[in-house]
């Protein structure tokens, strides 16, 4: 049964939001959330909830939250559901965008992008769609697979879409059309890129805009793959940490700083850091380890890398310079990873939310709770806005009081 929770005794202000868009894992994809004034410590039960709706359907997809709205995506039968609330916990609406994927670990992979008034969903099925913000009526719609010859995969396309500037970022994995860049008001094709004419791989992609280039770096099915923004010319390719060949998954977005891009890819494949050469026109191996973050992303600190592993489990602090294990909290489950004032919020395969301050010497577990309400796989990554964390476990998204 469908039903949302109000806590009486907290006093929603009345705010006043200014235009801002919102995308996969913060405003520079790298799991930073620039919060201030959070809590250092929970409760033993945690935080307080300040609300909680059961009722979203399977799926794996994050908050996205801009102007004062809520944007997620649930599943209805094979029916994509977009849920809108206020930031009360009010649905204020839902809307039917197509199709959704039903064949294993059901429901949408794909966070919203919200880009300049507009609404961008990417399906499991290969269905990118483009709706206004204000009216969710549809702007454009594309099918990457009949559009552009792509090629689906195993477990359904999960890419969140990449937005630059004008133009719109999305991998249809063909063997022509192995990258595409669109006009993100119409849809219409800018470029398009044979890359390595592999598939895509689970990846949402990292802009980096430093370089004498800018690029968009993305994981295909072997590759970490680097591409001009504006030409979409291949500017260069590495070999992905190898795995089982049956897998071929490298789900997690880049993660970029200083001339370096470090990458980690679950089934035992590892974590490697790349260097950039010649203005961003080349790269080279700096090193590689066992440490194999299949999907929950890594947060940089300082010097260091902290994340957890898949196969390899346990959290670990990594040195971001050699590569060395720091060290290693054994046993803990596979999890996604977010930073917000400070802290690490580290959320569980196994549903227990952490709080973990980012000590490079020592493993330091602040709080802890275990997440109750919901279904399924708790694989959806934290996000946090404005002193609250939200937790999206399958059919249900939960708002905790965080400040």
């Amino acid at each position: 049964m469908k039903k949302y929770l109000f806590i009486a005794a907290i006093a929603f202000p009345v705010m006043v939001f200014a235009q801002r868009n919102s995308q996969w894992r913060g405003d520079g994809r790298d799991g930073i959330y620039n919060e201030t004034s959070l809590l250092k410590a929970w409760p033993a039960n945690g935080p307080q909830m300040l609300w909680q709706y059961e009722g979203l359907g399977d799926g794996y997809t994050s908050a996205a939250i801009a102007n004062g709205k809520l944007y997620i995506t649930g599943l209805d039968g094979d029916k994509l559901i977009l849920y809108v609330f206020d930031m009360t916990g009010k649905m204020l609406t839902k809307k039917e965008v197509g199709k959704e994927w039903t064949t294993n670990y059901i429901g949408p992979r794909g966070t919203v992008c919200v880009n300049d008034g507009k609404l961008y969903i990417n399906n499991s099925l290969g269905t990118l769609v483009c709706l206004d913000e204000a009216t969710l009526n549809e702007v454009w719609t594309k099918n990457l697979l009949t559009d552009f010859d792509g090629r689906n995969i195993m477990w359904g396309m999960t890419e969140s879409p990449l937005i630059v500037g004008e133009k719109l970022f999305i991998t249809p994995g063909g063997v022509r059309n192995n990258m595409v860049a669109l006009n993100k008001n119409t849809g219409a094709l800018i470029w398009s890129s044979l890359g390595e004419g592999a598939t895509s791989s689970y990846c949402s992609p990292q802009y980096i805009s430093n370089q004498s280039i800018p690029m968009m770096v993305t994981s295909t099915m072997r590759h970490v793959v680097a591409f001009n923004v504006d030409t979409g010319e291949k500017l260069w390719s590495h070999l992905q940490l190898p795995q089982n060949p049956a897998r071929n998954i490298h789900s997690n977005t880049p993660l970029y700083s200083d001339g370096m891009i470090f990458t980690s890819t679950g089934y035992r494949g590892g974590s490697m850091l790349l260097r950039l050469k010649d203005g961003g026109k080349a790269v080279e191996q700096v090193w590689k380890n066992d440490v194999d973050n299949q999907i929950g992303g890594m947060i940089k600190v300082g010097d260091y890398v902290f994340t957890t592993g898949h196969h390899n489990r346990g959290f670990f602090c990594i040195d971001w310079k050699t590569g060395a294990i720091k060290y290693k909290a054994d046993g803990f489950a596979p999890s996604a990873i977010v930073y917000a004032d400070g802290m690490l919020y580290v959320y569980s395969e196994n549903g227990e939310m952490n709080l973990i301050k980012p000590n490079p010497e020592k493993f330091e577990l602040v709080s802890s709770f275990k997440v109750t309400l919901g279904t399924n796989q708790h694989w959806a990554h934290p996000v946090i806005h404005q002193g609250v964390m939200y937790l999206r476990h399958g059919d249900a998204l939960m708002a905790y009081k965080i400040n």
